[in-house]
C-alpha cells in the first residue's frame, strides 16, 4: 500500500448528463413567469416539483434541474432502496459549487434561447440544501432574477451580501421557514435574518405553519405579490 504523501491527487473535467424537470406551458408568450426551484438534500426534480404544485396555473414556467450528484437514501438493502441528490458534500466543495453554477447557467442560457422575445419575471426558490446553491447561483452566475425565495436555508457564509445586492438591486429577497421547521430553528433563524441585516440587505421575512417544506399558501403568496 502506498504512503499517502506518495498520492497524487488532480481535478479533471468531464461532460455529465443532467435530469431537469419541469411543468407549466412551452416557452413563448402565454408565459407570465419563469420559475427556477432547487431541491433540497436526499431529494430529486420531480420530488421538489410535486411539492410545489401549487404553482402550476397554467401560466407560470417552474423548472426543476436535478443535482448532479445522485446517492441511495438509506441504506441501499434492495434494488428498490429510494434514491436522492445532492449538490455538494464538505469534500471537495469548490469545484461542485463550479460544476454547478456552471450547470445552472448552461440550463438558464438554453431556457433564454427557447425564448422568441423577452423572459417574464424570473423567481429562483431554493429549497434547504438548494438555498445555499440559489444564493451562488444568483450571485457567480449569469442569471437575474426579480426574486430569490431562500426557503428553509441557511445562507452561504462565503457570499458577500453586500456585492450581491449591488449586483442585482432590483431584486426582492424573501426568506421563508415554516414555524415548525425541525432545522431552522428560531434561534438558527434568527441568526439567519441577522447576516443580512448586518449586511444592509432589505428582505421579507414569511413565515407559515408548518414544518421543513414548501408550502402551497405561501408559494401563492410569493406568486401573486410579483403579479405573474
Amino acid at each position: 500500500m502506498p504512503d499517502s504523501s506518495a498520492i497524487r491527487t488532480e481535478p479533471i473535467q468531464v461532460r455529465r448528463t443532467a435530469l431537469v424537470a419541469s411543468f407549466g406551458p412551452e416557452p413563448g408568450p402565454a408565459v407570465r413567469g419563469l420559475w427556477y426551484v432547487l431541491h433540497g438534500q436526499a431529494m430529486g426534480a420531480v420530488e421538489i416539483l410535486h411539492m410545489a404544485h401549487a404553482l402550476d396555473d397554467g401560466t407560470r414556467l417552474v423548472i426543476a434541474p436535478e443535482a448532479l450528484n445522485r446517492h441511495y437514501v438509506g441504506p441501499a438493502v434492495s434494488r428498490d432502496a429510494p434514491t436522492g441528490a445532492t449538490w455538494l458534500t464538505r469534500a471537495e466543495r469548490a469545484w461542485d459549487i463550479a460544476d454547478t453554477t456552471a450547470y445552472l447557467d448552461s440550463l438558464h442560457a438554453r431556457v433564454r434561447e427557447s425564448f422568441a422575445g423577452a423572459l417574464p419575471p424570473v423567481t429562483v426558490v431554493g429549497f434547504s440544501q438548494g438555498g445555499g446553491v440559489a444564493v451562488r447561483w444568483v450571485a457567480g452566475g449569469n442569471i437575474h432574477p426579480e426574486r430569490l425565495a431562500i426557503w428553509a436555508a441557511s445562507a452561504p457564509p462565503e457570499v458577500d451580501w453586500r456585492a450581491l445586492v449591488a449586483r442585482e438591486p432590483q431584486m426582492r429577497i424573501s426568506y421563508v421557514c415554516g414555524t415548525r421547521d425541525k432545522y431552522l430553528t428560531p434561534k438558527v433563524l434568527d441568526a439567519q435574518h441577522a447576516i443580512l441585516r448586518e449586511a444592509g440587505v432589505e428582505f421579507e421575512a414569511v413565515s407559515f405553519d408548518g414544518g421543513h417544506r414548501l408550502d402551497d399558501d405561501t408559494l401563492r403568496r410569493l406568486a401573486a405579490s410579483r403579479a405573474d
